[in-house]
């Protein structure tokens, strides 16, 4: 059986899979079984961080694999120790929890925003626990990821769903305010929208929720599962927005490179929330996982990403910003920071994506008619110039079919 048989007979038909099987990646290319390669900007929707294959990571992953794999949590292991101090040291004092997962570090994150209600309340369990999230947000898929995310294609079939979600306009601070009362413990929201479109926050919006917060006692969550770990030219997006300090932040897709591992970061202030047996993770943070985010971080360093994606990303996003210019009636607008960009088309953007995985070019869309463009963070100035004529020559075919 081929592997297009295997699927159709024996995978959960839960996916729009595309007809392409990958089996081999280096870099900011893949392969698939007929040995054609393709440009990745999708980057398993952000996830290889370090392009494909990266040998650091690759050597670091094989040598704890012959090491030690898993122990659980019942137990230290030293890569999750060393993992949390490096992530402390670029949010900030605090402590880190991991899992394995986005959703799941979302999960934690809206535990304690129970836990702070609780508290703030005088103890008194389920009176303070309304979150105020933004619209079109999206936050995982599980049954708390789901109840605050507000999209039909999400939360069809699955209610009743969690209460005491409600939700403003993102960049509109009054819409938040105005939600605010004696039963709120939280606003959370990503710090760029990812899956609706690349829709980021504005950094007066920003310190705008970190005033309302400080105002009323409530705690500010920012989902950076997909706009954090140095996608954006900072480590975190929200250092993007000057003296704003989040109480706790969910990470995941980047963070291991590939395998993977998620994370809840804390502030010291309110890490005394948990104690044991209060949240648990069997597979969270274990060597492996630990290891391949250790050595991703490790790339980003050594191989000084963020000034290179700051520095190589002005030139990208120009051309662009020149694309829309000189197709205007397909591309609408082009917003994101850094490497993670949204290319906003004036209708569906399947079939782009179509000639563009054709022509040799993978990329996801997002949103409302959004194609996303998600290069790894160790793309160079070549490959992101190659992406810029891989569109160019689609939707110069596009507006004249003949070509």
């Amino acid at each position: 059986m081929t592997t297009a048989d295997l699927y159709d007979a024996y995978v959960l038909k839960n996916y729009g899979r595309a007809p392409l099987t990958l089996v081999r990646g280096e870099g900011a290319h893949v392969w698939d079984d007929e040995g054609r390669c393709y440009l990745d900007f999708s980057a398993g929707i952000a996830v290889t961080a370090v392009g494909h294959s990266h040998p650091h990571w690759v050597a670091a992953v094989q040598r704890q694999a012959a090491e030690l794999v898993h122990t659980s949590n019942l137990y230290r292991n030293p890569r999750q120790g060393e993992l949390a101090r490096r992530l402390v040291g670029r949010a900030g004092p605090g402590r880190v929890f991991f899992c394995n997962s986005g959703t799941e570090a979302n999960e934690a994150l809206i535990k304690l925003s129970r836990l702070h209600g609780m508290k703030k309340s005088g103890g008194e369990e389920g009176r303070c626990h309304k979150v105020i999230c933004a619209k079109n947000a999206f936050h995982g898929r599980t049954f708390g990821g789901m109840s605050a995310t507000p999209q039909e294609k999400i939360q069809k079939g699955f209610r009743p769903l969690v209460p005491g979600f409600v939700f403003g306009e993102l960049n509109n601070l009054a819409s938040f305010e105005a939600l605010i009362d004696d039963r709120t413990a939280a606003i959370f929201v990503e710090t760029i929208q990812g899956e609706s479109g690349i829709n980021p926050c504005t950094p007066e919006f920003l310190r705008g929720l970190r005033a309302l917060c400080d105002r009323h006692d409530l705690l500010l969550l920012l989902d950076e599962v997909q706009c954090g770990l140095a996608r954006t030219g900072r480590f975190y997006a929200f250092e993007h927005a000057a003296g704003v300090r989040p109480d706790a932040i969910g990470m995941a897709k980047g963070l291991g490179g590939g395998f993977p591992i998620g994370a809840m970061w804390l502030d010291e202030k309110h890490a005394g929330l948990f104690h044991p047996g209060s949240h648990g993770s069997t597979f969270g943070g274990t060597p492996l996982a630990c290891a391949a985010a250790l050595a991703t971080l490790d790339i980003i360093e050594r191989e000084n990403l963020l000034e290179k994606i700051v520095a190589q990303s002005a030139p990208w996003h120009a051309a662009l910003r020149g694309l829309a210019a000189e197709f205007p009636a397909q591309l609408r607008e082009v917003r994101g920071l850094g490497y993670l960009v949204g290319l906003q088309l004036a209708g569906d953007p399947a079939p782009y994506v179509a000639a563009l995985r054709e022509a040799g070019f993978l990329v996801p869309t997002a949103g409302n008619n959004v194609i996303r463009l998600l290069p790894p963070l160790t793309a160079t100035a070549d490959e992101l110039a190659q992406s810029v004529e891989f569109l160019r020559r689609v939707f110069a075919a596009k507006k004249n079919p003949g070509l």
